[in-house]
């Protein structure tokens, strides 16, 4: 089993505001999309919460939840009360799937601090924005990073982005 990071932050690491995205990049959605289909995201309550019902869960993907209470249910997901029991019930499983952290920032915290990231996919937004949400710092001693795409700000994506996938040394 891998465990993959996935997450968009600005420049100064922001990754949400008001329990929402803050920016409108099409492309980059596409790219989220074609990477998490058929695998296994794991996502905390709010931010499962601050995707439109109608998206939810998100399609073609495995959906879970991770929230302390206990009662909580969410139709169609897997709900976990702890990071370490949604891995290591994926740890039982053969199969070929990729467990992709989603978010949100408590998560992440989480997930790189239990140091059970193989890899991460990070979309780095040359914009700043007002966030109130950060993406940790990550220590860049442990992690190698190579550009897997480029794109520069057109009418439908409102700022530029490099995403770039990294691997541990």
């Amino acid at each position: 089993m891998k465990v993959a990071l996935i997450v968009a932050m600005d420049l100064e690491r922001g990754i949400g505001k008001n329990n929402d995205l803050m920016w409108h990049l099409p492309a980059d959605m596409k790219f989220f999309k074609e990477t998490t289909t058929n695998h296994v995201v794991v996502m905390g309550r709010k931010n499962y919460e601050s995707i439109p019902e109608k998206y939810r869960p998100l399609p073609n993907r495995e959906n879970v939840v991770l929230t302390r209470n206990e009662a909580y249910v969410a139709p169609n997901c897997l709900v976990f009360n702890s990071l370490e029991d949604c891995i290591s019930y994926y740890s039982t499983k053969n199969e070929e799937k990729t467990v992709f952290i989603i978010g949100g920032g408590e998560i992440y915290k989480m997930a790189l601090e239990a140091s059970i990231i193989d890899e991460m996919y990070i979309t780095h937004v040359d914009k700043k924005y007002d966030a109130d949400t950060f993406f940790p710092a990550i220590n860049s001693t442990i992690w190698k990073s190579e550009s897997l795409l480029t794109f520069e700000k057109d009418e439908k994506n409102g700022a530029s982005f490099e995403i770039k996938k990294y691997t541990k040394f």
